[in-house]
């Protein structure tokens, strides 16, 4: 199967949709950060690919493409508080987070912490329209909402998955909890700092 990207925004499903592609049998990382760990994923989701979808569309021809969009009168009370968690690690020059992912998110939010809602507002519809455009007509990509009913379904359709099972996707991450993924033990997930023969080598934008 072609690689999978997962582009919407942190705190739009990135987990539930990730977890839900670990049990459906596909090797997951939530965040890559290393070349390795790109190769080795059949699916990649987060930071950096809701900054660098296009770059990666290139990268890996025939991929498939999964933006996720969310209610922004729920998504931004949950990015105000991921972003004020993240702030201290993804200062450029002592934060202790990947170079890729602080370079992904400084690209998609601009001063990171404090912004305002509306700020926040803008950084979001400014990337849901450049999405939707630049996939416009494209079979290739799917646009999910994955707190509406029949969503799961939507994926497993969408990837030619076996359409068995459940039907919706489990509710992660919820309120100010964000570690589900790191807590959640699966044999298919990836090391987002999965070293190879380059260790832990990023691609270089050509």
């Amino acid at each position: 199967m072609s690689k999978v990207f997962i582009i919407g925004f942190p705190r739009t499903g990135t987990t539930s949709i990730s977890v839900a592609l670990l049990e459906m049998g596909l090797l997951v990382a939530h965040t890559a950060f290393t070349k390795k760990a790109f190769e080795k994923a059949d699916v990649v989701s987060d930071a950096p690919c809701f900054s660098d979808y296009m770059y990666l569309d290139t990268l890996f021809p025939n991929s498939r493409f999964v933006y996720l969009s969310r209610g922004l009168e729920q998504w931004l009370p949950s990015i105000a508080m991921l972003l004020e968690k993240m702030a201290p690690h993804l200062c450029l020059k002592t934060g202790h987070f990947s170079p890729v992912l602080k370079r992904s998110f400084h690209q998609t939010f601009p001063n990171i912490h404090p912004l305002t809602e509306c700020q926040l507002a803008a950084c979001y519809t400014q990337h849901q329209h450049a999405v939707l455009e630049y996939f416009k007509g494209r079979d290739n990509f799917l646009s999910l909402d994955v707190s509406e009913p029949g969503s799961l379904l939507k994926l497993k359709q969408f990837l030619g998955m076996s359409l068995e099972g459940d039907t919706d996707f489990a509710k992660l991450n919820v309120g100010r909890n964000v570690a589900n993924w790191r807590e959640y033990k699966h044999p298919n997930k990836v090391n987002a700092n999965l070293a190879g023969a380059e260790h832990r080598k990023f691609f270089d934008y050509g």
